[in-house]
């Protein structure tokens, strides 16, 4: 079995801190401190933590994104870990644009395989897809770095 990645491990956590405050309703720095409590980079501390925060902040504005994509479902009808892992997967790609958009998509869709049920991460992949397209093709997508973007490179023409 390969290795996890730091960033994957990263984003288990996250899920665990969202999911058990989903439950309780309170406690999200008790919880945050707890189980992040083994990690000893400030680095890795901090992104989770944004990461939390920016899902928890912006839940209204990723619900929506999430019910435009699943028009005739209920939100309450998909499962409380892919609903988690989805607002986690558009946060990243709508907050973090150091993040690339292929490497949310898939890490989510591997998170869901360990963490969510057999159809789960085809569930999630149409959905993040989706979302991404629509925030590209809006130019919602705020992506920089090398990497981060697609370009299309020019097509070679037969003479050259």
């Amino acid at each position: 079995m390969a290795k996890k990645s730091n960033r994957r491990l990263l984003r288990e956590k996250t899920l665990q801190i969202l999911y058990a405050y989903e439950l309780n309703g309170e406690g999200l720095s008790a919880l945050t401190e707890f189980v992040l409590s083994d990690l000893s980079s400030q680095t890795d501390i901090d992104f989770a933590k944004q990461l939390i925060n920016k899902t928890i902040a912006n839940r209204e504005i990723l619900d929506e994104k999430i019910q435009a994509k699943v028009a005739n479902w209920e939100m309450d009808r998909i499962a409380l870990i892919d609903r988690i892992l989805l607002r986690i997967g558009i946060a990243e790609l709508l907050y973090f644009p150091d993040i690339p958009p292929k490497v949310t998509i898939n890490e989510i869709i591997e998170i869901a395989k360990d963490f969510s049920t057999s159809n789960s991460n085809k569930f999630i992949n149409g959905i993040l897809d989706a979302i991404y397209n629509d925030l590209k093709n809006s130019g919602q997508l705020n992506k920089s770095g090398r990497g981060l973007i697609e370009k299309s490179l020019p097509k070679k023409s037969k003479d050259s």
